[in-house]
């Protein structure tokens, strides 16, 4: 050997010293255990030191394995765990006993064998799976799957799955490798058995090994299968007459579906015996009957089936429900589902059902069928006077009551009315304007009330037009006005006028000059505004001299029939300009923006002519020969004073001798015209009046009325003492 170990040392002490895997199975109980012997020839026995080194040795799990230093064998000192650590590697030395080392270290490699000490372990110890009630075998529902610590590769580790236990119908079946469920015979049925609770095993060793089991839970899905019925054929229910958006009662149903789900939630529709739509039945969220209500008055909706409609849908109705109309309803009502019924579910007997509905009678409010009444009624019309009869209609024809009427309203106190026939009469002339009128309307509240117990009553809304009559003329706006005496430039001036009674009685205007004085028309024109109907424009047609004219004007409205009055235009003409404005004395102070109001001016006009002590000449009158001259008459007169008053009087020709024929006191006579014009001893005249004094205290109004409307009392006149010697008189008044 020691030779063969010379000649092979090389080959010899490899072989020797590379020690082949070493497999011990797991949980091996008899230790110490010896699992191998190394050895070296490099020297004689007792000559070499062995040592290991590595996990379960000197590292972690430490003290697992030991060697003998000295003979070279490997124990094994406690229990091993495949599924801890399936093998371990491992160093080995061999040194001299000078620590010399004799060999290169070499690896120990020791295989831990399984055993199969691990039962397999369901993922989860309750499984949870759906399928929907009917469905068809091999319809899958779910999977259950478990582990194994042991080996994977070895039997140890093959799994294989059943079920246990899941009730005598056998319903279910399970792949035996994969663990997947599914259905294995028909007749499914969530109203028999809703929920399937089955044990299923995992066995390892391919099934004859260790086992575990674990629940499988199986519920089954509803779909409509089964129809709702009704509990009955028959339902009763009352309801008082006039009730609207109330309930009536409620038809019940039974539905074997799933409740809560929309093969369970009930649909009603009322199908005959509600022509006029004046019931409406809904579902009961919670309880799945049906409830039937009084539709509210004036709603529906067209296009559905009767009785379907919810007090949201907006179809009008007829009228609400009447004991006097109709005192009883027999209704047919069916159900269904919100979903379709599976085709392969029975249909049901109890789909229709029968209400009966009583409509119970009750006292019932009057009403006016003709709410508001609307009347015309002229005003001025007497007191006394029958405008209408406004009643009301009892619906309880099949009680005897007796109604009574009273004014509940009548904010003027214009009406009476007659508490038993309802008539209406004026107690007062009802007369424009009054602030009781609306644009014309008069509106009047009437009560009716029947006798029953307790009364009820209904309020009725009485609209009376007060219809216009034509009973004002139009008046003058302004009375007065200055302009220009020269045709064309400055010679108009702008009229308006008003009316006290409204439309139609009023504008459009006609302003016309005198019919009765047409030698107007020589020196005076009147035409309308630019189209407006309430202005029309004055124009001198000659140059007419300064002072005030007074003007007859016919003015006329458009009323039915029209009215008309002849009415005084108070007309200042002054000295134009050339740009056709007021030049001459006050007027042209006037035209200059002095705020000096047209009796002023007039006053100004006075002062002028008394610088030379002629009172006797006061105010010009409007004088009309076409083409003749116009003059101004002059008739002698008292010296005026701060008090003296200018009056209107009637002609009076300048001799004294020579008394006009238009003495009978109308200054606007054609016989003052005449002789005025046929006077030889004046110039010719147009007009019939003249200005003059009459001493003070007299009746007539002064001159100063005829532009009252144009004064201020609040203008300041101070300014005029500032405008020299002809105006210090005028300040003297009005300063």
């Amino acid at each position: 050997p020691q030779a063969w170990g010379q000649h092979e040392a090389p080959r010899r002490v490899k072989r020797a010293w590379v020690i082949p895997p070493i497999s011990v199975s797991e949980n091996h109980k008899r230790i110490p255990h010896l699992l191998v012997q190394i050895k070296s020839d490099k020297q004689q026995p007792g000559g070499v030191i062995y040592s290991i080194k590595g996990p379960g040795v000197d590292e972690e799990p430490l003290g697992i394995f030991s060697i003998d230093k000295f003979s070279g064998k490997v124990f094994l000192n406690a229990m091993l765990d495949r599924e801890e650590h399936d093998r371990y590697r491992l160093r080995a030395f061999a040194l001299d006993l000078g620590g010399v080392t004799l060999e290169e270290p070499t690896d120990l490699e020791i295989i831990v064998v399984d055993q199969n000490d691990n039962r397999p372990l369901f993922r989860q110890d309750v499984f949870t799976g759906r399928v929907v009630e009917g469905a068809e075998p091999g319809t899958c529902v779910m999977t259950v799957d478990a582990t194994d610590a042991d080996d994977p590769d070895t039997d140890n580790a093959a799994l294989r799955y059943s079920i246990l236990e899941q009730g005598a119908a056998g319903m279910f079946s399970i792949n035996a490798t994969t663990g997947e469920i599914c259905t294995a015979r028909p007749g499914l049925d969530r109203e028999t058995m809703g929920v399937y609770n089955l044990t299923v095993q995992a066995a390892d060793m391919s099934g004859d090994g260790l086992t575990t089991t674990a629940m499988a839970v199986i519920y089954l899905e509803d779909i409509n299968d089964n129809p709702p019925e009704f509990t009955k054929e028959e339902f009763s229910m009352e309801v008082e007459e006039q009730a609207a958006g109330v309930d009536v009662g409620k038809v019940f149903v039974h539905d074997k579906d799933l409740a809560g789900s929309p093969s369970w939630l009930a649909k009603f529709t009322i199908l005959e015996g509600d022509p006029e739509g004046a019931f409406a039945i809904r579902t009961d969220p919670h309880t799945n009957d049906g409830v039937l209500s009084v539709v509210k008055v004036g709603r529906g909706q067209p296009g559905v089936p009767r009785g379907s409609r919810d007090s949201a849908d907006p179809w009008p109705l007829p009228q609400p429900l009447d004991h006097e109309v109709r005192d009883r309803f027999e209704l047919t009502v069916s159900v269904q589902n919100e979903r379709p019924l599976e085709p392969s579910a029975p249909g049901s007997p109890r789909a229709l059902a029968t209400v009966r509905v009583r409509v119970r009678d009750v006292n019932e409010a009057p009403a006016f069928r003709e709410n508001p009444r609307r009347i015309s009624v002229l005003e001025g019309t007497p007191p006394g006077t029958a405008i209408t009869t406004y009643t009301a209609s009892d619906p309880d024809t099949h009680q005897l009551q007796t109604l009574s009427y009273a004014l509940l309203y009548d904010p003027a106190d214009w009406l009476q009315m007659d508490p038993h026939a309802g008539t209406v009469r004026t107690k007062r002339e009802l007369l424009h304007p009054s602030a009781f009128l609306q644009g014309g309307w008069y509106i009047a509240l009437v009560l009716a009330r029947d006798d029953a117990e307790p009364p009820l009553s209904a309020t009725g809304t009485l609209s009376i037009e007060i219809l216009e009559v034509n009973d004002h003329a139009p008046q003058l706006q302004p009375p007065a006005g200055v302009l220009c005496g020269r045709p064309g430039r400055g010679g108009t001036l702008l009229l308006g006028a008003t009316d006290d009674d409204r439309p139609p009685h009023g504008a459009p205007f006609h302003f016309q000059l005198s019919p009765q004085l047409p030698q107007l028309a020589r020196n005076w024109s009147v035409a309308r505004f630019n189209g407006e109907v309430t202005h029309a424009v004055l124009a001198v047609l000659a140059e007419l001299p300064e002072g005030p004219y007074s003007l007859p004007l016919l003015l006329r409205d458009s009323g039915t029939p029209p009215r008309e009055q002849l009415q005084l235009l108070n007309v200042s003409v002054c000295h134009c300009g050339r740009d056709g404005t007021c030049l001459d004395g006050a007027l042209a102070a006037a035209s200059a923006g002095a705020g000096i109001t047209l009796g002023a001016l007039m006053i100004i006009g006075l002062l002028q002519r008394s610088r030379d002590d002629m009172r006797d000449n006061i105010l010009n009158y409007d004088e009309q020969g076409g083409g003749e001259e116009d003059q101004v008459s002059r008739a002698p007169a008292p010296r005026t004073s701060r008090n003296s008053s200018m009056r209107w009087v009637r002609a009076r020709p300048a001799p004294p001798s020579a008394q006009s024929p238009g003495a009978d006191g109308d200054p606007l006579s054609p016989q003052g015209l005449e002789a005025a014009d046929s006077d030889p001893s004046v110039p010719p005249y147009d007009t019939a009046l003249i200005y003059d004094y009459e001493g003070s205290g007299s009746v007539a109004s002064p001159l100063s009325s005829i532009v009252s409307s144009l004064t201020d009392e609040d203008q300041d006149y101070d300014y005029l003492s500032e405008w020299g010697p002809r105006f210090r008189r005028l300040a003297d008044l009005y300063g």
